[in-house]
């Protein structure tokens, strides 16, 4: 085994490794297989997994998921691939803005469409107070545009309240 061999069973931060299909093929150990990223998209916002058919999913540090149109060999030792897509390594694995901008529109249960002030104020990074019936935790905030509903970031539901997950840099406050 040389020593590159050695480097594949430990995250590199400044490497890509593609997940491997199922957990019984993985090599570095908490790593996430693409099984188990399709099953979350379907089982947490009912995502059907052949919506990432012809994506390949790629794990860069320590749980951090990037989604790639397409097929490369692994490791790739580059900036960026494709889309960040989900953070994995913590105790509630979490999409990203991107990947719910994306995806969000193929989602049928944890979906909270919100009115425009509402909307405002995610988009502005704020945390509100929200009726909301359904589960708590990460959830696709969408609202309507141009006639229909469109994901528009991420927002953590907890104890009624929203939390707005929109990045930093992100986040756009908006005038009367």
């Amino acid at each position: 085994m040389s020593d590159d061999d050695d480097t594949r069973a430990d995250n590199v931060s400044t490497r890509f490794d593609r997940l491997p299909e199922r957990e019984a093929d993985r090599e570095v150990a908490g790593r996430p297989s693409r099984e188990a990223v399709l099953d979350f998209w379907d089982d947490r916002f009912g995502v059907d997994p052949a919506v990432f058919e012809g994506y390949t999913f790629w794990e860069r540090g320590n749980g951090k998921i990037w989604a790639f149109a397409g097929e490369l060999e692994t490791p790739v030792d580059i900036e960026a691939l494709g889309m960040s897509f989900m953070r994995t390594r913590q105790e509630h694995w979490k999409p990203t803005t991107e990947a719910v901008q994306r995806f969000g529109n193929h989602a049928s249960r944890n979906v909270i469409d919100l009115s425009r002030s509402e909307a405002e104020a995610l988009l502005a990074g704020h945390s509100q107070e929200i009726e909301w019936g359904g589960d708590w935790g990460y959830l696709i905030a969408s609202h309507e545009i141009a006639g229909a509903s469109e994901p528009i970031g991420v927002g953590l539901y907890v104890h009624g309240e929203l939390r707005s997950q929109i990045p930093k840099g992100r986040r756009r406050e908006f005038g009367d």
